[in-house]
């Protein structure tokens, strides 16, 4: 049989902890707490000196490309991957020295499937709670209530392996939640999955935000994904370029793009800057810039531009702008040259 690797030992794990009050009686503790967080490999630093808190009860969400340090830093926060600076506690616990502990408060949900496909669906969820050792009168109830939660208990005796992977992923969603953790974490909950069935998956989550005391914690690459969030930090490159709300973060770029395909970029980027001062970047194959007001803008585009435009797309502030405000591309473009950098990263190390 397989397990989730962010499962403990068995053991006879106790239930989640109540929750922990701060010394100075200012509250409680928040659900997540970094402090100048590293992770090296060599002489690779994946994540570089990061702080935040993430509040009880909060959904809070890491936006960036793939390789942006992401699911290294979930890694560490849930005990599977060492810190090599900086700390960290989570639900009071401290990720170094408190590690089961951490554990028993969390649940896990992974990019990639840890559910075994050779038994049902009810013999998974049990086997989770043998491993958290959770009192045996109490898994048929708790197991019925999550996976009615996710709309899976009328196939509970099938077996995984003829689940869709939307099935899976709502399977594992109610694996996660089976032991009562006070923190959830979803790395890239959606990704492989279609939009229909990703819309879908986002429906089980505001519904399991409705019914479930938890904080939840995501990570995702997707800009739609990233709206359902109360705070967003957005990551790029082993640090925290941004963090606030998807409103403030959106406002703060105070400018509509614009993106305009032209026979040559080169020059346009020249003509933007000499003649309107305006900075362009070529970004997912069009010359895009910022302008407060762009549809008013766009007239005099094409009568002062010099150059010949063939498309114009103007559209307000996204999360992807502010993406770009901050690092200079999108998170396409980011992904894209990330996953180059990450090749020859690994191929440095292996001919070390």
């Amino acid at each position: 049989m397989s397990a989730s690797p962010t499962q403990p030992s068995p053991g006879g794990l106790a239930a989640p902890d109540a929750g922990v009050s701060l010394a100075d009686g200012a509250g409680p503790e928040p659900a997540v707490l970094v402090d100048g967080l590293v992770k090296r490999y060599g002489d690779l630093e994946a994540v570089r000196g990061i702080d935040f808190t993430v509040a009880t009860g909060e959904t809070f969400g890491f936006l960036g490309p793939n390789g942006a340090g992401k699911s290294t830093t979930i890694n560490m926060l849930c005990t599977l991957v060492d810190p090599s600076g900086g700390s960290a506690r989570v639900a009071g616990h401290d990720v170094r020295r408190e590690r089961d502990q951490v554990r028993r408060n969390i649940g896990l949900v992974f990019q990639d499937t840890t559910l075994d496909s050779y038994l049902t669906a009810e013999e998974n969820m049990r086997l989770h709670a043998e491993l958290y050792g959770m009192p045996r009168g109490a898994v048929a109830q708790r197991l019925r209530q999550v996976m009615e939660m996710v709309g899976l208990w009328d196939r509970r005796d099938s077996l995984v392996g003829t689940y869709s992977g939307g099935m899976k992923r709502r399977l594992e969603i109610a694996r996660g939640l089976l032991h009562s953790p006070r923190v959830l974490f979803l790395d890239e909950p959606t990704v492989g999955l279609d939009p229909q069935t990703r819309s879908s998956i986002w429906g089980y989550i505001s519904e399991l935000k409705r019914d479930e005391d938890i904080t939840i914690f995501l990570t995702t690459h997707y800009m739609d994904e990233a709206e359902y969030c109360d705070r967003i930090a957005i990551m790029d490159r082993g640090k925290i370029v941004a963090l606030d709300t998807p409103e403030a973060l959106k406002a703060g770029v105070g400018k509509d793009r614009v993106q305009i395909h032209t026979g040559d970029d080169h020059a346009a980027i020249a003509a933007l800057s000499e003649r309107f001062g305006i900075e362009a970047v070529v970004a997912e194959g069009a010359v895009t810039f910022g302008v407060p007001a762009g549809e008013e803008f766009v007239p005099r585009l094409f009568a002062e531009l010099g150059q010949p435009i063939r498309s114009v797309n103007v559209s307000r502030p996204s999360l992807d702008d502010v993406f770009m405000s901050f690092t200079g591309s999108t998170i396409r473009d980011a992904e894209a040259s990330g996953g180059t950098e990450m090749r020859r990263n690994m191929a440095r190390m292996m001919n070390r």
